[in-house]
């Protein structure tokens, strides 16, 4: 099989199975041959208000096929999807929205953001236009992601990726004409990528509007679903269940469930091992990116147990120490990685710099050692980014709300260990004089945040957070807080 255009990749897969469901949210489904005459119509639709090849398209759409037809209809007309939280309070979305500079933005009101035009959820477009097929149109990015920042401003993560995929590819044990369980916002890079390669290979994707334990596991056996994305918030969550809910499902017709996005407590790990086999059981390390990427099967990890994998043969990885070093075996520094297509052939950010040393190589911000078979353990991270329940966050962009709050001198936001999530945000906050009206607090970053990324706690304090070069040294302030917790 040939690679195919992604303007051409649903028509591809509708000649050899229209009748089966390419899409099931939450037992709505869609056919192949209809996504492919719908998609068909939605991208004149765009087209009509001013798409054109290499644009982008912001998607501001929840999990649901309605998600999946507005990319598919941005790739029909060469341009490239941007997906943000449907969630996101205006003033961050409009900071992305003025760095993506979109032709269109979808999942907003019309007139929201013009002269740019926008067409809001649930938007239908006219039925007298043609569902034929378009002419084949490939854009020059498959994708452009957002990532919070560490300047406390988003980024976009633009892929070097053309919209084109080789069907016969082999990626991420996704079986051609299998099955795929998503049940992770679509407008994250891992779910979304999961999702989009199991269509491109012609799979079945059953996707849920949010996480539920007990339905992940109905919809695996409902519709004998073969491969699974997760995090392990989802995996603490699925083992939480009674024993007897957990083990009254048939999951037989899973052959691979990955997980990825934040580290995965061995315990938690080993649990999943024993009870759905080591061979089912896969691990990926890797940003958003794409510079290289680490896996490591169950089988594997029992003999390297702590271990996120070795580097997969398209990148090399070493540690670096603190002058700059290449660390030998065993020894802990900073992850660092490096395409062997060479520095910047996988992406481009707007909105900022990749943190990278001489020689192309880049850093995710990660710690970690490896073994002298090359297997790569994470120890911390270098940077002040929290990952809460696979959700990479960055304070600053949290301290910058706090900060404009009325009396708040300064602040600080530190991720704290958290049972279910990982790590939760605790806000430390600088108000001369002591007093802090924390419900008018919590309406200002409902206006400025989207809900994940509120502090689950709040301390306050009347001692400046910052030194005299307006630093704040987050990790000492974490540290206290942990021996004060233990």
């Amino acid at each position: 099989m040939p690679i195919i255009s992604l303007s051409r990749i649903l028509a591809f897969w509708a000649d050899q199975q229209p009748d089966r469901f390419a899409i099931d949210h939450e037992g709505d489904q869609i056919s192949w041959r209809a996504l492919e005459r719908r998609t068909n119509r939605l991208a004149r639709a765009y087209a009509a208000r001013g798409v054109k090849a290499d644009d982008f398209v912001t998607i501001a759409l929840p999990n649901g096929i309605a998600f999946f037809e507005a990319c598919f209809a941005t790739w029909k007309l060469g341009a490239t999807p941007q997906p943000v939280s449907s969630r996101l309070p205006r003033l961050e979305r409009d900071q992305i929205i003025d760095l993506a500079k979109p032709a269109l933005v979808v999942g907003v009101d019309d007139g929201t953001y013009a002269p740019t035009p926008s067409v809001p959820a649930g938007f239908m477009p006219d039925p007298g236009l043609s569902d034929t097929a378009l002419p084949e149109q490939t854009s020059t990015s498959l994708k452009a992601m957002t990532s919070g920042g560490s300047t406390g401003r988003p980024k976009l993560i633009v892929s070097k990726a053309p919209a084109a995929w080789d069907t016969a590819q082999d990626y991420l044990e996704i079986r051609t004409r299998g099955s795929m369980l998503i049940p992770g916002p679509l407008y994250h890079n891992g779910p979304f990528l999961w999702a989009m390669v199991a269509l491109f290979k012609g799979a079945s994707v059953a996707v849920t509007t949010r996480f539920d334990a007990e339905t992940t596991l109905q919809l695996i056996d409902r519709l004998k679903l073969e491969t699974a994305y997760m995090v392990p918030t989802m995996m603490r969550r699925i083992w939480a269940l009674p024993p007897e809910v957990r083990d009254s499902y048939d999951l037989s017709s899973l052959s691979a469930l990955w997980h990825l996005a934040a580290p995965c407590p061995p315990w938690l790990k080993q649990a999943f091992i024993d009870w759905l086999g080591p061979e089912v059981i896969w691990e990926l390390y890797g940003g958003t990116e794409g510079q290289g990427s680490t896996t490591i099967q169950g089988t594997e990890w029992l003999t390297h147990r702590g271990s996120v994998g070795r580097a997969v043969d398209t990148c090399e990885m070493k540690i670096v120490g603190d002058t700059g070093e290449t660390l030998p075996p065993g020894e802990v520094g900073e992850v660092f990685i490096r395409p062997l297509a060479g520095a910047g052939t996988s992406y481009y950010y707007l909105g900022a710099e990749p943190r990278a040393i001489d020689g192309g190589w880049e850093s995710l911000g990660d710690m970690g050692w490896m073994d002298p078979d090359g297997y790569l353990y994470l120890t911390d991270r270098k940077s002040d980014m929290v990952i809460v329940g696979g959700a990479n966050i960055y304070p600053a962009e949290i301290e910058a709300a706090l900060d404009a709050f009325p009396g708040v001198r300064s602040s600080a936001v530190i991720g704290l260990p958290d049972e279910d999530m990982g790590a939760r945000l605790h806000a430390i906050v600088d108000v001369p004089g002591g007093v802090l009206d924390e419900p008018a607090l919590t309406a200002h970053l409902r206006e400025r945040l989207v809900t994940y990324k509120i502090p689950k706690s709040l301390e306050v304090v009347t001692a400046p957070l910052r030194d005299d070069a307006g630093k704040t040294r987050r990790s000492a302030l974490r540290a206290a807080r942990l021996e004060t917790e233990d």
